[in-house]
């Protein structure tokens, strides 16, 4: 559930529509498997509904919307509310399932950027790894980087302008991190595989001229220990 809450939060958003007589949660993806997991998660028997892309070389989408009122009162008292994207605040996430949430916001509005470069001898090596996330609203950005700080001892980081949007941006060591924390404890079936993938082509490529591999290679415990965190997190 705090994964679906993260996610939620990044591509989800809370219908009043009274046409329809009812209150009702949305989520969109272009990854018909995360809608399936999440509409399983939440129990819900609705339907999933395909919608295609305005642009000519757009994705399909995949809309789950659940009439629930009381999920949807539930969803409000944790910050979520029609048009939420400009000014949604971080929510009251217990300290042992913090890495969730992420890992649920990561997939829902977050990226990967791995940057390679080839040699001399032909050989590709990686030079750079980022981890991005993106959001409508800079204070949940800035909420966000300080929760993370907290987390696993990275420094915070400055919250950036887009010409659309917000984004908070990570470094290669700090993005390591950081995927060590969110994917650590989560199991192959529980979060989108194609951006973890791309971390694992990162790591497989980490490797030194002389083919020794780097030190932080894999996925080792380097996040500090989580005792009580700052803000409004239980």
């Amino acid at each position: 559930m705090a994964y679906t809450l993260g996610y939620i939060f990044a591509d989800g958003c809370l219908q009043d529509l009274p046409k329809l007589r009812g209150k009702y949660i949305s989520v969109i993806s272009t990854d018909k498997e995360t809608i399936r997991r999440l509409k399983n998660w939440m129990d819900s028997e609705h339907t999933i509904v395909p919608r295609k892309s305005t642009h000519p070389n757009g994705k399909m989408k995949y809309l789950l919307r659940i009439g629930n009122a009381n999920l949807y009162k539930s969803l409000e008292k944790r910050g979520l509310y029609p048009n939420k994207s400009l000014t949604i605040r971080f929510p009251k996430v217990p300290s042992h399932m913090l890495r969730y949430f992420i890992l649920g916001y990561f997939d829902g509005d977050g990226c990967i950027a791995l940057e390679k470069i080839k040699r001399k001898s032909g050989k590709i090596r990686t030079k750079k790894l980022g981890a991005i996330f993106t959001s409508g609203s800079p204070l949940f950005l800035q909420d966000l980087s300080e929760q993370i700080s907290f987390a696993i001892g990275i420094k915070t980081q400055k919250v950036l302008k887009t010409w659309t949007a917000y984004q908070l941006r990570y470094s290669t060591i700090d993005s390591e991190t950081l995927f060590q924390f969110m994917y650590k404890k989560s199991h192959k079936n529980e979060f989108l595989k194609r951006k973890y993938d791309i971390f694992k082509e990162y790591l497989s490529m980490k490797k030194r001229p002389s083919g020794e591999v780097g030190q932080r290679d894999g996925l080792q415990n380097r996040y500090a220990p989580v005792r009580s965190r700052p803000g409004s997190l239980g």
